[in-house]
């Protein structure tokens, strides 16, 4: 059992070797986090102040959001995790932490005792940007046993797998059964990096999944724009139909045909982090970079389905594949940074927790570089920038949600959960 403990995080800036480390190939000697974590992007220089264009469609949810966001601090959950790289939570608010290597612990959050809930490192490739990357539970659990693992496969040399497992009859810490593997999609990958790696159930109870463009660099198959493919893509299924593995929901933009049925948004690199915004319903993604910029996109999965989000025409609100690109058709980020401020983004959440009241209504999201927590109002327009809210010191690998709204971060290098907390 761990005890708890409040951590406030200076904003003075992390030493450039460490940042300059963090960017470029991964490298597990890096110092203090472990860079060859979650996606990473080569340094570079920053981006142009973008000019304000069009963003996703959104209805913002009518409550007031604070013009400032207020002091934040970090509190000690539990420690002890060998590369955390994704944080699920249960209705009854147990956390459940994919470990990278091919773990699921559960983490009681108010006494920080651990337990493993899953062990499947031997069907796992754990390394660098693979590893067990998601886990989402159906929406139904725990009533409906199942839940869904998104992992990068060891038998089949890096390959994608999503796997459906079943909840053990066991006492808590909830636990799930590795012998109920049930296999729903695989998908090739024809590199290393830029595996994606989010699962999510939207606000329609169906199972959104994130897949990045198939790595190398620059998009070398053109996956991104190839409707065909389901690399570059989110993809969104029905797992209670009745096809015995998954259905297409009538919904997505290509059900009926000009591409694969399962994507629901073309033009994504590489779609770490996303979430759905438990108030509006609006899916908001961290889409990492390539050279420049790193990007939030923000779009409602129903208006927007089918939406093009750039890449690799642009690469946030710049022109990437040609100097002067159309964007006609393009849906472009609400939000980007350049490489000044770091090098490889973390999608977070809204906050709609009751803890801070004044956090209310703004996104979280991080940089895995340089550790920076950043923050936009969620009711923005056009492409702007992010407002610095904490240095935490550490690579931020994933965000977790709570049943009350409240927040989690991973510490990739020091495997430890933290809760996000108003400061001083």
């Amino acid at each position: 059992m761990h005890q708890m403990k409040a951590v406030l995080a200076s904003r003075s800036a992390l030493p450039l070797a460490l940042v300059l480390a963090a960017c470029a190939t991964p490298s597990p000697s890096a110092a203090p986090s472990d860079a060859s974590g979650p996606p990473s992007t080569p340094a570079a220089s920053a981006s142009d102040a973008p000019e304000p264009t069009r963003s996703g469609s959104a209805t913002a949810s009518g409550e007031p959001i604070a013009a400032e966001p207020p002091p934040l601090a970090l509190e000690e959950v539990a420690t002890g995790m060998e590369a955390p790289i994704n944080i699920t939570v249960t209705p009854d608010g147990w956390l459940l932490v994919n470990e990278r290597i091919g773990r699921v612990i559960a983490v009681d959050p108010e006494s920080g005792s651990t337990d493993v809930a899953l062990d499947i490192s031997d069907r796992v490739t754990g390394q660098d940007e693979q590893g067990l990357l998601g886990l989402a539970l159906h929406p139904d659990w725990p009533d409906d046993p199942r839940a869904y693992v998104h992992y990068s496969s060891r038998e089949g040399d890096g390959d994608t797998v999503l796997s459906e497992f079943r909840i053990t009859d066991e006492p808590l810490p909830p636990r799930l059964d590795p012998t109920t593997e049930r296999v729903l999609l695989t998908v090739d990958q024809p590199y290393a990096n830029h595996n994606g790696g989010q699962l999510a159930f939207g606000p329609d109870g169906l199972l959104y999944m994130g897949l990045g463009d198939g790595g190398s660099g620059g998009d070398p198959h053109g996956n991104g724009q190839n409707p065909d493919v389901l690399l570059g893509k989110i993809l969104r299924i029905d797992v209670d139909g009745d096809s015995g593995s998954y259905a297409i929901p009538p919904e997505n933009p290509f059900a009926d045909g000009g591409g694969a049925p399962e994507a629901l948004l073309i033009g994504l690199r590489n779609p770490w982090r996303f979430s759905f915004d438990r108030e509006t319903g609006r899916l908001w993604i961290g889409d990492v970079g390539q050279e420049s910029v790193e990007e939030i996109d923000r779009v409602d999965p129903v208006a927007d389905a089918g939406a093009n989000l750039g890449w690799n025409v642009m690469e946030g609100s710049q022109c990437f594949s040609e100097e002067n690109c159309s964007t006609d058709g393009l849906t472009l980020p609400i939000a980007e940074y350049g490489h000044d401020l770091g090098c490889s983004v973390t999608g977070g959440y809204v906050y709609r927790g009751e803890a801070i009241p004044d956090l209310r209504g703004w996104y979280l999201f991080s940089d895995f570089c340089t550790g920076t927590l950043f923050g936009i109002p969620s009711d923005a327009e056009g492409v702007i920038g992010p407002r610095t809210l904490l240095d935490p010191g550490f690579s931020v690998s994933t965000f977790g949600e709570g049943p009350d709204g409240e927040l989690y971060v991973a510490d990739l290098g020091g495997g430890t959960i933290y809760r996000i907390v108003a400061g001083d």
